[in-house]
């Protein structure tokens, strides 16, 4: 930051008034504002589109390294946002992610109108993998229902 200190001369001296904007402080809070967008948007967007049932839940805590599984309504499974085309191929890649140190989490988002039996085999595909922690993403409920 900078500053003009007067040199304390005497009232003979003619001085002129520091006239200039300082905008080293308004820089600074840009450039955070930007570090905090680049951080955020990419954690925001999602491909994939399902409808997500409603339930009351706590915030996720996303990581990079979480693996996140989605399950459309036709029961097609997509690992982030590429199709898996069949069960087993799922199972060689949570067997992969399974042995890595930290395990990453799995969370599984299913569309509300998806039939239980798609998302349980999924589940059961991580039981067989060796995955140790599995949660289900949804969207919480905004209004009351009577």
């Amino acid at each position: 930051m900078g500053m003009s200190i007067s040199t304390g001369g005497g009232p003979g001296e003619d001085e002129e008034p520091l006239s200039a904007i300082n905008t080293t402080p308004l820089v600074d809070v840009m450039l955070v504002l930007l570090i905090i967008f680049l951080i955020t948007v990419p954690v925001i967007t999602q491909s994939v589109k399902v409808d997500l049932p409603k339930a009351a839940n706590i915030p996720t805590q996303t990581k990079p390294e979480n693996v996140n599984i989605a399950v459309d309504v036709d029961g097609n499974v997509f690992w982030n946002t590429g199709l898996v085309p069949t069960p087993e191929a799922l199972l060689e890649r949570l067997k992969v992610v399974a042995v890595m140190d930290p395990q990453p989490e799995i969370h599984v988002r299913g569309d509300k109108r998806t039939k239980y039996e798609h998302v349980g085999r999924v589940i059961v595909l991580c039981q067989r993998s060796g995955i140790q922690k599995v949660g289900f993403i949804t969207e919480p409920d905004r209004g009351y229902r009577k």
